[in-house]
């Protein structure tokens, strides 16, 4: 492991440490029967998806925070399917990265798993993830707003803006904008992943945006160890068993390729 390429929880900058560390979080999800997993833009970006925050968050003139609404959509639905189906095109020309196949094949060795993501790309479902919670919805999903059918979709770019559904009424990307409130059941299901997980990892994700956020809080105090990889660090670092400030697609295999050695 490159020195100052990961750091750990109040063992920062030594290099000895930070291999120390991750022989532990290895162990620790070797041993464990129960993982769960939050993941986050960090995660797609290391695939090419532009995140929804920062410099590349940029869309024309308008921050996605604008668009991504119920009242943007119904003040002028082309402009955010405008938006949409852009998103659609980058994300259909990304492939998972190596984290993506790390989590896949975490997935295949631990009894019980779940994947909690907010990623709306399905890029850990095209790298074999199966157990998948999506907290915030699926961009390739369509739902009408008139009668509520949903369908998958991933004609890119669609041949008609905004699509229209059989029985008049509009399509919108199957996604949760701001304002609405996340799914319930699979919100439900998420916290009791947590609840049960005896491994958390954090996986680039800013852990600022709620209720996802309270997730890995949820499992510290039920007993899990938290393990983040995070390109720096974030609010929940504080509470992290251990904290690799690093690519994911450089440490989840690592931590994997260690369990399978020990």
């Amino acid at each position: 492991m490159k020195k100052g390429a990961c750091a750990i929880v109040n063992d920062c900058g030594d290099e000895m440490g930070a291999s120390n560390q991750l022989h532990a979080a290895a162990e620790w999800i070797a041993s464990a029967h129960a993982v769960a997993v939050l993941t986050g833009a960090g995660l797609s970006q290391e695939s090419g998806v532009p995140t929804f925050r920062g410099p590349d968050g940029l869309w024309r003139r308008y921050r996605p925070e604008e668009l991504a609404t119920p009242d943007a959509f119904a003040r002028d639905p082309h402009l955010v399917w405008e938006w949409y189906d852009w998103r659609r095109s980058v994300i259909a020309r990304a492939e998972p990265n190596p984290a993506h196949y790390a989590l896949a094949e975490l997935e295949r060795r631990v009894a019980q798993f779940a994947l909690l993501t907010q990623n709306v790309d399905g890029l850990e479902e095209a790298a074999g993830c199966r157990n998948i919670l999506r907290l915030h919805g699926d961009i390739w999903l369509l739902r009408c707003v008139g009668c509520g059918r949903e369908e998958k979709n991933r004609t890119v770019p669609l041949p008609t803006l905004p699509p229209g559904c059989a029985c008049g009424a509009l399509l919108r990307p199957g996604v949760v904008w701001f304002g609405e409130p996340l799914p319930t059941e699979v919100l439900e299901r998420a916290f009791a992943a947590a609840g049960q997980a005896k491994v958390f990892l954090v996986v680039g994700t800013s852990a600022v945006v709620q209720p996802a956020a309270s997730l890995p809080l949820v499992a510290k105090q039920a007993g899990a160890r938290v393990i983040e990889v995070n390109l720096e660090p974030t609010p929940l670092s504080p509470i992290a068993d251990a904290a690799f400030y690093a690519p994911a697609g450089e440490i989840l295999p690592q931590l994997l390729q260690v369990g399978v050695r020990q």
